[in-house]
C-alpha cells in the first residue's frame, strides 16, 4: 500500500495509520434507553440480533485496548445503544486510558453519576460527546424519544463544571444531527455559547443502509462533502468498527457486521489492518473503482465523508476551546490519571 498525504490529487493511507488504525470504533453495547426515530437501530431488527452478545465482554474490550495502546490509536466508544448502560463502563475506559489508548465517549448523556463524571474526568478520558440534536424540552421529546430534557442539562452543566474545576484534560462536545425542524444555529447558541462546551458536531442525517427513506424526508442538509466518482472514501484509510462479539467491520456503514475481516480474540488488529480484506478496499478505492464493492456501490453515506472536515478537526477546535476556557478560569488542581482499580 503506496502511503501520502491527503490532498485533492493525492490519497492513501494516513501517516499516522501506517502501522495501525488511527481510531477503532467500538460497539460497546447494543441496548439503549432512547427511541431516537433518526437512529438507525430504533429503525432496524439489528439489536435483536446481537441477542448473544448485547454488551462487549471485558475480556474482548481489554485485548482490543492492550493493542491499541501500544499504538496510541483512538477509541471511539459507540455502537448500537447507551454506552453508560454497560455495567463496567468506567472501568473499562479508565483501563483504556492506562493503556495508553486515547479514549471518545459519545453518549445520549442520561446515565452519569457523579462519581462515574469524576472518574471519567480524573481518568483523562480524552472527549466526552452528547448527543443532543436539540436546545429545547418540547424539540428534544420529538429527536430524542426516551430520554429526559432537564436530565441532559444538568449533566452536561456538571460534567463541564468538574472538567473546569479540576482543569482536566477532556474535551466536552454536544452533538447534533441535521434534520428538518431543528434550527443548527441556535442548538449551537445554547450549548456552545450558553452552556460553555468546546464545540458543536453538526452531523449529516446519515442513512447507515436503514434510513434511506428517511433521509429524503428529514435531512436538513443534503450537500455532499465529496466527489465520490473521483475521491476515495477515508474511512478505510483511518480507522475501522469493532461489534461486540469482537468482529471487525470495514467501516461504520456496515452496521449488521456483514463484512467480516476478523476477529479480536483470533488476530491481531495490526493484522486485520494489513490483511488482504482491507487491502481489497483500498486499492479499488484508489484506483477509482469503489462503485465496483457491493457495499460501497449502495453506500448514499460515502459522500458525507471528509478527508479535511472530519472528527479530527473537531477534536482540534474544541482542545483550543478548553485551554482557552482553563486559561480564563486561571489556577486549578490537576486531576492526574487515576489507576485502574483506584477508588474515586
Amino acid at each position: 500500500m503506496t502511503t501520502s498525504a491527503q490532498g485533492p490529487d493525492s490519497y492513501g493511507l494516513r501517516p499516522q495509520a501506517v502501522e495501525f488504525p488511527m481510531m477503532l470504533v467500538l460497539s460497546l453495547v447494543y441496548p439503549c434507553n432512547a427511541r431516537c426515530p433518526h437512529c438507525p437501530y430504533t429503525n432496524s431488527n439489528i439489536r435483536k440480533e446481537y441477542k448473544d452478545a448485547p454488551y462487549m465482554s471485558e475480556a474482548i474490550f481489554k485485548t482490543i485496548a492492550d493493542e491499541a495502546g501500544r499504538y496510541g490509536a483512538y477509541l471511539r466508544i459507540s455502537g448500537g445503544g447507551e454506552p453508560m448502560l454497560h455495567r463496567q463502563a468506567t472501568d473499562l475506559f479508565v483501563y483504556a486510558k492506562n493503556a495508553g489508548c486515547r479514549v471518545g465517549l459519545i453518549t445520549n448523556g442520561s446515565k452519569f453519576t457523579p462519581e462515574s463524571c469524576r472518574r471519567l474526568i480524573e481518568g483523562g478520558v480524552d472527549a466526552i460527546e452528547f448527543s443532543v440534536d436539540a436546545c429545547t424540552a418540547e424539540t428534544y421529546e420529538a429527536v430524542r424519544t426516551g430520554l429526559d430534557w432537564e436530565t441532559l442539562e444538568a449533566n452536561i452543566r456538571a460534567m463541564l463544571a468538574l472538567r473546569n474545576q479540576l482543569g482536566g484534560k477532556s474535551r466536552i462536545i454536544c452533538s447534533a444531527v441535521q434534520q428538518k425542524g431543528i434550527d443548527m444555529e441556535a442548538v449551537e447558541a445554547f450549548w456552545v455559547g450558553e452552556i460553555g462546551v468546546d464545540a458543536l458536531i453538526r452531523r449529516k442525517f446519515l442513512t447507515w443502509g436503514v434510513n434511506t427513506v428517511l433521509d429524503d424526508t428529514r435531512s436538513a442538509d443534503p450537500s455532499a462533502y465529496l466527489d465520490t466518482e473521483t475521491v476515495p472514501c477515508p474511512f478505510i484509510f483511518e480507522r475501522l468498527n469493532i461489534d461486540s462479539r469482537g468482529n471487525v467491520m470495514v467501516c461504520g456503514y456496515d452496521i449488521s457486521c456483514n463484512t467480516n475481516l476478523g476477529n479480536v480474540t483470533t488476530e491481531t488488529l495490526r493484522d486485520i489492518w494489513h490483511g488482504p480484506g482491507f487491502q481489497y478496499y483500498r486499492e479499488r478505492h484508489l484506483a477509482g473503482r469503489g462503485r465496483e464493492i457491493g457495499l460501497c456501490s449502495g453506500c448514499p453515506d460515502w459522500q458525507y465523508r471528509s478527508w479535511q472536515h472530519n472528527y479530527w478537526k473537531v477534536l482540534d477546535t474544541a482542545e483550543h476551546a478548553r485551554t482557552e476556557t482553563l486559561r480564563q478560569l486561571g489556577p486549578h488542581d490537576d486531576p492526574g490519571v487515576i489507576t485502574q482499580g483506584t477508588p474515586p
